[in-house]
């Protein structure tokens, strides 16, 4: 029987993607994320009933959400839920998200099984299909 007492700790998420293990530029924890996605969701609810209710009442929300996350994600790295609850999206390599990976990501986002399946740095599929990291700023 292994002594577990011995074995050497996982590092705490994004410290083997070079990020810090606390503080800015540390991996965002689950309850930030969560809460933005729930200010990003309220958000595109209000606007997508508001301006948009022809398209119907569940998919005028998914429009606007697809929206806001497709053009601040990708222009300033940040939407209005990330901004609010202090975190943001940053690619591995230093540049800005962009537009190509910025859709990627938002179209996984939707779907909702890759935000779900993630690995021990808090990346989800969608994350790491756009190469990026949800990190505190």
């Amino acid at each position: 029987m292994a002594d577990r007492t011995s074995a050497t700790p996982d590092p705490a998420p994004g410290v083997r993607l070079g990020l810090p293990a606390t503080g800015r530029g540390a991996v965002a924890s689950w309850g930030r994320r969560f809460l933005g996605l729930l200010v990003d969701w309220g958000i595109a609810t209000l606007v997508g009933r508001a301006f948009l209710d022809g398209l119907g009442r569940e998919t005028a929300p998914l429009v606007v959400f697809f929206v806001m996350q497709v053009l601040l994600v990708s222009t300033i790295g940040t939407s209005i839920g990330h901004a609010v609850t202090g975190i943001a999206v940053r690619r591995l390599d230093g540049r800005p998200v962009g537009f190509a990976l910025g859709t990627a990501r938002a179209i996984l986002l939707l779907l909702v099984v890759p935000p779900v399946v993630y690995d021990h740095d808090r990346r989800g599929l969608h994350d790491r299909a756009a190469q990026t990291v949800v990190v505190r700023r």
